[in-house]
Order: structure tokens, then C-alpha cells, then sequence
């Protein structure tokens, strides 16, 4: 007589060539799940076409989007920091060899931060540049134009703004077009910039550690 644990044995064997069974006849089997050709029972050939695409599932509804209400400032802040960035960024460009570097300075520091407008004097005074712009009869008119939103933190956003300069110079005149990234800071109430490099080369965007 077969013990329970022997029948428990047979059993399973059982159900193990059951399922080997109908993994064999699966594979037989021609998947009509996937488009293409295959047989019918009478030999004829029958095609499968492809479903149609069903609708994207990131499709704009009808629905309003209000995204000023999920980033950190309002609107109007949004608006008077881009236009501060505009502005900055032609007065950048702006400049002229028979005036005092510190005139230039001057009009720099109302859009900069007290460290940042400093940089930019160091920079715009040197002995080096100031003699070259000189020599050189050099006189620069600047626009901005916004180009892009790059990031926007808590307290700070990064703008691409289109610089372009007329420049008129004893060497020749000639348009200079070039894309900066600036960052502007919020300063209480107010926007300052913090910093400007190319637009290539970025930066970090929240300036509050």
C-alpha cells in the first residue's frame, strides 16, 4: 500500500508534466498577439494588422493651467526680475572710451549686487582695458533681448538673455551677438543680479546656502 507521502510524490510529478505540457503546446502555438503573417488551420495565409496607436497620454486638455501658482514668486516678481536681467545685461554692453570707468561703474552697481558690482569694477577699470578701449577709439551700444528661463529656485532665478553690442572703433566696427546666463537674486522685496557668465558655461541657481 503507497504511503501518503508516495502519493503526495506521484501527484506533483503529475501536475509537473501537465504544465510541461502546455509550455510545449504554447510554443507551438502562433502568437496572435504580434502582427505579421501566419497559418490557418487550411493552409491559408492570413495577415494580422497592427493595432492603431492609442491616444497619447500626455495630450493638453481643455482644462486651464495657471503655472505661476506653482513656482516660488508671483507673476509680477517673475516679470520685474526678467526685465531687470534685460536691462542689466544692455547696460553690460554699454560703454565708450572718452567716459570716466567710473561712469560706467556707476550704472552697473544699480542692477548688481554691492559684491558682484565690485567684480564688474575691477574688471571694467583695469589699467589694461581702459588704455586698449582707448587706443582703440572704442564705443559700444548695447541691447538685450530674453531668450530663455534656465532655473528658478526659491530665491533666485537664471535667465538667458541675447546680448548684442554696435561696436564702432577705430579697428573697424562690427556687431558682437553673444547669450549670457544671469542670475538674479531676490534681495527682500527687490531683484538684484548676482552674477553673469556665458550661456554655455551656466551656474548654480539658488544663491541663499
Amino acid at each position: 500500500m503507497a504511503q501518503p507521502g508516495d502519493r503526495r510524490g506521484v501527484a506533483f510529478a503529475a501536475i509537473v508534466v501537465v504544465i510541461a505540457a502546455v509550455g510545449i503546446y504554447l510554443t507551438m502555438w502562433p502568437d496572435s498577439s504580434e502582427p505579421g503573417t501566419g497559418q490557418t488551420s487550411a493552409g491559408h495565409t492570413t495577415t494580422v494588422s497592427p493595432a492603431a496607436p492609442s491616444k497619447p497620454l500626455a495630450t493638453a486638455s481643455g482644462k486651464p493651467f495657471d503655472i505661476y501658482s506653482y513656482l516660488p514668486m508671483t507673476k509680477e516678481q517673475l516679470a520685474a526680475a526678467a526685465d531687470l536681467a534685460e536691462r542689466f545685461t544692455a547696460a553690460y554692453g554699454t560703454f565708450r572710451y572718452d567716459e570716466e570707468p567710473s561712469a560706467y561703474v556707476d550704472r552697473i552697481k544699480v542692477f548688481t549686487t554691492a559684491e558682484f558690482g565690485n567684480v564688474l569694477a575691477r574688471t571694467r577699470t583695469s589699467p589694461g582695458t581702459v588704455e586698449r578701449d582707448r587706443a582703440d577709439e572704442l564705443v559700444a551700444a548695447g541691447t538685450a533681448k530674453m531668450k530663455e528661463i534656465r532655473q528658478v529656485e526659491k530665491s533666485s532665478i537664471i535667465f538667458v538673455v541675447t546680448g548684442t553690442q554696435q561696436i564702432t572703433a577705430k579697428s573697424g566696427n562690427k556687431q558682437v551677438v553673444d547669450d549670457y546666463a544671469v542670475t538674479v537674486s531676490q534681495m527682500g522685496a527687490d531683484w538684484r543680479v548676482f552674477d553673469l557668465q556665458p550661456a554655455d558655461a551656466g551656474q548654480d541657481g539658488d544663491t541663499q546656502g
